[in-house]
């Protein structure tokens, strides 16, 4: 029979890349699952960028973990410290973005926080809480508990300082600034990926000088995205987001690379530890299509932000296009009287958000990715006279019928 303090820690380091410092962390759960007193457990998040995606969810599944156990989750949103954006990993300065696109950016995240945590069991700040209120002599105090030489022991910093590329002075301030929202909440514990280590190990030294007691720290996988190379990010459209229709985050899992279906099994859902063990042994036995369980994989997530029903249906429509070769059972339609006469291609796709702009819409047509009634069109400045019931799709998996 295990004890409390096993069954939490079995949950807690699933997934986990390092609990520092070591014994520390093991330490600190102990007790307080010894006295009844909940871990303050943080995480912070700039919103440099509208939506929360599946990279984002690593962190904020493993706040759920900490929330189920009975601990205390602390979110803090970063409209202060999104004005400078992390440096990590970053080979240039971020370019600086107006406070107002930040908030607009903020008010997606704060509803999708709570698709996977319980909003009345969360704790939510802004850090501009207390940074707006800071006179300036109290920023150099902050300022003067930290070397420059510790900063560029980063290696970020490092390499662009090596490499004559240019560091601006704010951006040395980011990590004090991460480290002092660890103060201002009092933080037993903070969680980041792995590029973040040097910020949350910073946040200790930091309220070791503010007379608090310094968290442990936990860090975790980043998360490649669908292009098998890079970390998932808006910025390179390699992203799923939790927001997005079923049908986009179905044919968005159909699209990684068969060597990262285990890791979002690990990262990106719920399913048992037995259940992980099943999936590895399917992915390892050659006489296994991976498709399969890459499906199962889509299924799941799709389940996860929308409904199990939701999840089922994004599958069948997708076995129907792709296995099937049929159309899905439900296709948007676009009035045609909206354009009037003859139809250009690229005012139609961008007109009926098919596509987020003409360069796109451009882009499409030029690699052969769109088609009319089967038939591909590869003119840009194509145009047709409209007729009801012409059917429009676009890549993989997008489709429009025209009601003319």
């Amino acid at each position: 029979m295990k004890t409390e303090f096993e069954r939490q820690y079995e949950i807690i380091s699933r997934g986990a890349v390092e609990m520092l410092p070591e014994g520390e962390f093991q330490e600190r759960l102990k007790k307080s699952i010894d006295e009844n007193k909940p871990l303050r457990v943080k995480q912070g998040f700039d919103p440099t960028a509208p939506d929360i995606h599946l990279g984002h969810t690593v962190g904020i599944r493993k706040l759920k973990q900490f929330q189920d156990l009975g601990h205390k989750i602390v979110l803090i949103i970063g409209d202060y410290t999104g004005l400078i954006g992390d440096p990590s990993g970053r080979s240039a300065t971020r370019p600086q973005l107006p406070y107002e696109k930040i908030m607009a950016n903020a008010e997606t995240y704060q509803k999708q926080f709570f698709k996977i945590l319980d909003k009345s069991k969360t704790e939510v700040h802004f850090n501009g809480e207390w940074f707006a209120k800071m006179s300036f002599k109290e920023v150099m105090e902050l300022a003067a508990k930290f070397t420059v030489a510790r900063i560029l022991e980063r290696d970020d910093f490092d390499k662009r300082f090596k490499a004559g590329n240019p560091i601006s002075v704010h951006e040395l301030m980011y990590p004090l600034m991460q480290a002092y929202d660890s103060v201002a909440i009092k933080a037993d514990v903070e969680i980041g990926a792995t590029e973040q280590k040097f910020n949350l190990l910073t946040g200790r030294e930091i309220q070791l000088d503010y007379g608090i007691t310094p968290q442990v720290i936990l860090t975790l996988p980043v998360l490649v995205g669908v292009d098998g190379i890079n970390r998932m990010s808006k910025s390179l459209g390699n992203y799923i987001g939790i927001d997005e229709p079923p049908s986009e985050i179905f044919g968005k899992v159909m699209s990684i690379p068969d060597n990262l279906i285990f890791s979002y099994f690990e990262l990106a859902t719920d399913i048992s530890t037995k259940n992980l063990a099943d999936v590895k042994a399917q992915l390892e036995d050659m006489t296994h299509n991976p498709m399969l369980v890459k499906k199962q994989l889509g299924e799941i997530l799709v389940s996860m932000y929308h409904s199990p029903a939701a999840g089922r249906k994004a599958r069948e429509d997708f076995e129907k296009v792709f296995s099937k070769k049929e159309i899905p059972d439900e296709v948007p339609e676009f009035n045609c009287d909206r354009l009037g006469g003859r139809i250009w291609i690229v005012k139609l796709l961008t007109e009926s958000k098919l596509t987020a702009s003409s360069g796109e819409a451009r882009r499409l047509i030029q690699g052969g990715g769109v088609a009319i009634n089967g038939e591909k069109v590869s003119d840009d400045k194509y145009e047709f006279e409209p007729k009801d019931g012409m059917l429009v799709k676009v890549g993989k998996r997008r489709f429009l019928r025209l009601k003319c």
